[in-house]
């Protein structure tokens, strides 16, 4: 079984950093997102690192959705159905 590797690029200027993770290693992704903004040696800052973690997060929300919906047709129709 191959495991499928998630990634985030950051372009900022001449520089390219690229960020891999595998599902379920979230946690990881934003300990290197730290260990990089603390990093002297690299133009990565808490701001780029805030991007990321932004980005991570709305990743996360659309795999969420796409588990919570992907059976229903309509979700929107489902959640108008449960308020009457």
């Amino acid at each position: 079984m191959e495991i499928v590797k998630r990634q985030f690029v950051l372009n900022k200027g001449s520089e390219k950093y690229i960020f891999r993770y595998e599902p379920g290693q979230e946690g990881l992704l934003l300990d290197a997102l730290v260990a990089a903004a603390n990093d002297a040696r690299t133009d990565f800052d808490w701001f780029d690192a805030a991007v990321v973690s932004f980005k991570l997060t709305q990743s996360l929300i659309h795999q969420a959705d796409e588990i919570l919906y992907k059976d229903l047709t309509d979700p929107m129709q489902s959640c108008r159905r449960d308020v009457e």
